[in-house]
């Protein structure tokens, strides 16, 4: 397995496309410096603002960056035939793939928590002094939301793995994140009540938060899961593509 893992390691670092999808989500320390800047600029003429954090509104840019790093992780060996060679040095399927997850967890939980982290950081330290709303609490108080975002990446990075491995397409992988990102979250609304605000809190983008503790509140109504029970749903998001993507891999040829 260590073999294995090895291999897995250095093919995902040999290629092009991990450095371009790692380098998109480290854009969010520069756009977190640029709208920190921004907002206080303005904060500057008007005495005090609530702005919303660089780290929670970029979020998304590390969490479709990091996604398609998890996709290209399995469909870029199907484009080349790379798959059939994997295959013959490791004949077991199962091991083969838990090291990609393994690898893709662990790559972009590091990525994504040291973004996050130092996206924070700047920020706040630019913001310093300021009465900005989101440099107004302690870094102890942001810290679960910081690791619950960090967790929606990777979340989303093996989720991509998953769908990738099911459909063998760079473009049908990344489309299924999109909608489950993006595209999901706005049909919830339009829901009938109650059912608008049920979906809307197991979908993705409104895990994180809830995670960290807070209520939702919107247009939607108050939705809430104890952090325990939104925590369960998203390793759910992973665990359920992931095992999709296992089973083609099984049952399909290469």
């Amino acid at each position: 397995m260590k073999a294995v893992l090895s291999s897995e390691w250095l093919k995902l670092r040999s290629v092009t496309s991990t450095y371009h999808a790692v380098g998109a989500a480290a854009l969010t320390v520069a756009l977190g410096i640029a709208w920190t800047l921004y907002v206080c600029a303005l904060a500057d003429e008007r005495g005090t603002l609530r702005a919303a954090a660089p780290e929670q509104g970029f979020l998304p840019l590390v969490q479709m960056s990091l996604a398609v790093l998890g996709v290209l992780a399995i469909t870029s060996e199907y484009a080349t035939g790379m798959i059939r060679t994997s295959l013959v040095t490791v004949p077991n399927r199962s091991t083969l793939f838990l090291a990609k997850a393994a690898i893709v967890g662990m790559t972009t939980f590091v990525a994504a928590h040291a973004i996050l982290l130092l996206t924070y950081a700047t920020s706040r330290q630019i913001a310093s002094g300021r009465h900005l709303g989101f440099n107004e609490v302690s870094f102890s108080h942001d810290l679960p939301t910081l690791l619950a975002s960090g967790m929606s990446v990777t979340a989303l990075a093996l989720v991509g793995l998953g769908l990738g491995a099911a459909m063998r397409s760079t473009a049908g992988a990344v489309m299924s994140v999109v909608t489950l990102l993006f595209v999901l979250p706005g049909i919830a609304t339009y829901l009938p009540p109650p059912w608008n605000t049920r979906i809307s809190t197991i979908l993705l983008p409104s895990l994180v938060p809830q995670i960290a503790g807070q209520r939702l509140s919107s247009r939607l109504g108050d939705g809430f899961l104890a952090p325990w029970a939104a925590l369960t749903v998203l390793l759910a998001y992973p665990l359920v593509a992931l095992a999709i993507g296992y089973y083609q891999l099984k049952r399909k040829d290469a």
